[in-house]
């Protein structure tokens, strides 16, 4: 892949997830009932970063999930095109709680419908929104995030790269270009 170029560092991603962490506390009017919980791999350490944000402005730290999700996408099996949902790491309930799934990037939609059914197949909870980082377009599927750091519009052959620190050492949000 060719390097395009880079979309946010660490100082603007740090923003947007601030942003992000005031639209949540708003539109939710407070943090009442609220979970997070991160798609793996990178939406977890981005709920994490979001909870600490959400509680250095509310005073109350919000619990926080862990859904592994795997995507068997075409170019890894012909047989299928459904998620495989492996495990959810929750140490709360989710019944009658509002859910916000976090995630890095947003493409088709296929992860977020995977993590909803797994959210749904675990408990009841009052409403599920979606929390992501970057918002690549190209959905197979109508699901819309609630919250976007950033719209990136892209075309079917470029990539978008989210580096977390707490997996990367750095952290940064780059396009590349499928060669």
């Amino acid at each position: 892949m060719e390097f395009k170029a880079k979309l946010l560092d660490d100082k603007m991603i740090d923003r947007s997830l601030t942003r992000l962490a005031h639209e949540i506390i708003e539109k939710n009017r407070g943090i009442e009932d609220l979970v997070l919980i991160g798609i793996k791999s990178r939406g977890v350490p981005l709920a994490h970063r979001l909870a600490s944000k959400i509680a250095s402005i509310e005073g109350n730290q919000l619990p926080v999930g862990e859904l592994d999700i795997t995507l068997y996408r075409d170019d890894l099996s012909q047989k299928s095109y459904e998620p495989d949902v492996k495990r959810m790491v929750l140490e709360f309930e989710i019944d009658g709680k509002i859910v916000i799934l976090v995630d890095d990037v947003i493409y088709t939609g296929r992860t977020v419908r995977a993590a909803m059914d797994a959210i749904i197949d675990y408990g009841r909870p009052s409403s599920i929104q979606l929390a992501v980082l970057v918002d690549r377009g190209h959905r197979e599927l109508p699901i819309r995030p609630d919250y976007v750091g950033k719209n990136v519009p892209t075309s079917s052959k470029e990539v978008v790269k989210v580096k977390l620190e707490e997996m990367d050492d750095t952290s940064e949000v780059s396009i590349y270009q499928k060669q």
